[in-house]
C-alpha cells in the first residue's frame, strides 16, 4: 500500500473506477478544458520525514504572536484566561472524550454526561430553564436566535443595539439578507444603548430586541428597562451575555430576557488564533 494511512487499495481505486464507467482519475476532469488545466508540478517542497516535519511546522508556528510571549489588551470578545491544569486532566479522562456527536449512546454516555453538566451550569449563569448545547460560536447563536424571534413571532423586523460586537451585526445582517429580515441599528448614548432611539425603533413589527450584557465597550446595559420596551410590544429580548460577568450580574433570565446567547471562549477556553470556541 502506497499510503499507510489512506486504507484505499490500488484494488479497491480500480473497482471504484469501473463502478462508474471510466478507466482513470483524470476522466473525471474530462469536463475542464484542456487550455484551462494546470500543467506541471505545483511549486511545492519534496516530502519531509516526521522528524523533519514537525521541526518545520515549529518554525512556522513559533512566527504567531501568542499569549505565551505577548501580553494582549486586544479583547473584544476573545480573551487570555488562566485555565487550571485540572481542566486538561479531567477533559482527557476517556470518559469525556467519547464521539462528537451522541448518536450512538451506548459509547457516548461520557459525552452526554458532559453535555448534561454544560447545560446545567449555563441554566445556572443565565437564569433561564434550558440551554442547549450549542450553536457554533457566540455570533451565529445571537443570529440564530433573531432567526428563532422571527418565526416565533411571525414579525420581521429585528432591532440591534449598536452596542453589540460589530461583528456580531454583521453575522446577523449576513443570516437576516438570506431570510428577508430587516435589522434596525439603534445607536448609544453614554455606551449603552440610547433608550430613547430604542424606543422609536420598537414597533408591532419587531420580532426581537438584541442587546449584549455587558456590551461591546463593556458597559452595564439597562436590562429592566429594554425589557420593557420589548416586551411592551410583544417582542422578544435577547440578550447576548459574557459568560464570567454573570458571575456577579443579575441573570438575564430573572430581568425578562426571553433568549440568552453567548459565547464560551471566556470561560478558560483557547483562543486558537481567533476560535473557534464554544457557544
Amino acid at each position: 500500500m502506497k499510503h499507510r494511512y489512506l486504507p484505499m487499495t490500488e484494488q479497491d481505486r480500480s473497482e471504484m473506477l469501473a463502478e462508474i464507467g471510466i478507466q482513470s482519475v483524470e476522466e473525471l476532469f474530462a469536463d475542464i478544458p484542456e487550455a484551462v488545466r494546470y500543467k506541471g508540478r505545483l511549486p511545492m517542497s519534496e516530502a519531509l520525514d516526521e522528524y523533519a516535519l514537525l521541526r518545520h511546522m515549529k518554525r512556522l508556528a513559533d512566527k504567531n504572536a501568542d499569549f505565551d510571549s505577548h501580553v494582549s489588551f486586544l479583547g473584544a470578545g476573545l480573551y487570555d484566561h488562566h485555565v487550571p491544569v485540572v481542566i486538561n486532566h479531567v477533559i482527557s479522562r476517556s470518559e469525556f472524550y467519547t464521539a462528537y456527536t451522541p448518536y450512538q449512546p451506548e459509547i457516548s454516555q461520557g459525552e452526554l454526561q458532559a453535555i448534561f453538566e454544560f447545560q446545567s451550569y449555563i441554566c445556572e449563569l443565565t437564569g433561564m430553564k434550558v440551554a442547549n448545547a450549542s450553536m457554533y460560536d457566540g455570533a451565529t447563536a445571537l443570529s440564530e436566535a433573531a432567526v428563532l424571534a422571527a418565526g416565533a413571532t411571525k414579525r420581521r423586523k429585528i432591532v440591534v443595539s449598536g452596542a453589540v460586537h460589530p461583528e456580531a451585526r454583521q453575522v446577523l445582517k449576513t443570516s437576516a439578507a438570506g431570510l428577508g429580515l430587516a435589522v434596525a441599528v439603534v445607536g448609544c448614548s453614554d455606551g449603552a444603548t440610547d433608550l430613547a432611539q430604542l424606543a422609536q425603533a420598537v414597533d408591532g413589527e419587531t420580532a426581537a430586541v438584541l442587546v449584549q450584557y455587558p456590551n461591546f465597550f463593556g458597559c452595564i446595559e439597562n436590562l429592566a428597562a429594554i425589557e420593557q420596551l420589548a416586551h411592551d410590544a410583544k417582542a422578544l429580548l435577547v440578550v447576548s451575555a459574557g459568560p464570567l460577568a454573570l458571575g456577579v450580574l443579575e441573570t438575564p433570565g430573572k430581568l425578562g430576557a426571553d433568549i440568552v446567547v453567548g459565547d464560551a471562549q471566556p470561560l478558560g477556553i483557547s483562543a486558537s488564533l481567533g476560535g473557534p470556541t464554544c457557544r
